[in-house]
């Protein structure tokens, strides 16, 4: 199996279970808090490693109680966290998780440790960058890193996921020709390209004319759609199951389908395999909790 590296964030995630999101000038109480760790990155590592991936991970955590507890929980998913960056002199990051009655969430991080994942460390991480063979990024660590990282993954011949999370409008032109497959949701795919959600075929195509090879559209319980390099337009089902938390969902998504790259599958069955992990996991509460093990997906 081909190795994966994440290169991104690790926060601890704070889980409020509420009736309703609050909105503006609303104070409401919740039902229950809950400390998971989580963070785009160390969810994608966490669920790529339950799914049986050969995996390590860049990121960084702060020298307090959360950064011991953040490894640990990466290392039980069998992640290489030996190459983790420790700060000295700030904290780890933090995320805001409010989780309503419908297992809908809405989300806050304060960056912490991982606005100090910057370039020198992965100029200081490069042979571990290429020794892996499949690396992915989100955007929960300052985008001038997630582009030079991009970068020197693609010059070393690299296979380059990114989960463009959280949206960012703007985002240098010069990092999509550098990713072989771009996995948005339908609000991140708005931001992307500008285009209503209407247009997600012409959208799609859009990313393609920008450098990006593959692009992969996930749409929630309804499945996803991909258009790939080869000019094909496809859709896969999403699976039918009672969502009680989809918190981590699109990460599960994104892991799995390195995880069906990594074994050697073809872009379609990676997705199918993708979209069955990440449904199985809003079936359960929180993020890397709620991760189901390859045994789990027939």
């Amino acid at each position: 199996m081909k190795k994966i590296l994440v290169i991104g964030s690790i926060n601890m995630d704070f889980i409020i279970n509420v009736k309703h999101n609050p909105k503006v000038g609303e104070t409401i109480l919740a039902d229950n808090m809950k400390l998971m760790p989580g963070g785009k990155g160390a969810n994608q590592a966490f669920a790529a490693g339950k799914l049986g991936g050969n995996v390590a991970m860049l990121g960084a955590v702060g020298k307090d109680s959360y950064g011991e507890q953040l490894s640990a929980s990466l290392q039980k998913a069998g992640v290489w966290t030996g190459d983790l960056k420790w700060n000295e002199d700030g904290s780890s990051a933090i995320a805001l998780v409010y989780v309503n009655e419908s297992g809908d969430n809405s989300i806050v991080v304060v960056p912490g440790a991982n606005s100090t994942v910057d370039k020198a460390y992965i100029d200081e991480k490069k042979a571990l960058i290429e020794a892996c063979d499949i690396v992915i990024f989100q955007l929960e660590i300052p985008v001038e890193t997630v582009l030079y990282a991009a970068r020197t993954a693609h010059q070393l011949g690299k296979t380059v996921i990114l989960d463009p999370a959280p949206a960012v409008p703007d985002l240098p032109e010069e990092l999509f020709q550098y990713v072989d497959y771009i996995k948005p949701n339908e609000t991140e795919l708005g931001m992307l390209t500008g285009k209503a959600i209407e247009d997600c075929r012409e959208s799609m195509a859009e990313l393609k004319r920008r450098g990006v090879k593959n692009v992969i559209v996930t749409l929630g319980k309804e499945g996803c759609r991909y258009a790939d390099e080869n000019g094909e337009f496809g859709l896969i089902p999403g699976e039918k199951v009672q969502a009680v938390d989809t918190t981590g969902a699109g990460d599960c998504f994104t892991a799995a389908f390195a995880v069906g790259l990594a074994r050697g599958d073809k872009m379609r069955d990676a997705l199918i395999f993708a979209t069955k992990a990440a449904a199985i996991s809003t079936t359960r509460a929180g993020a890397q909790p709620s991760y189901p093990g390859v045994e789990e997906i027939i």
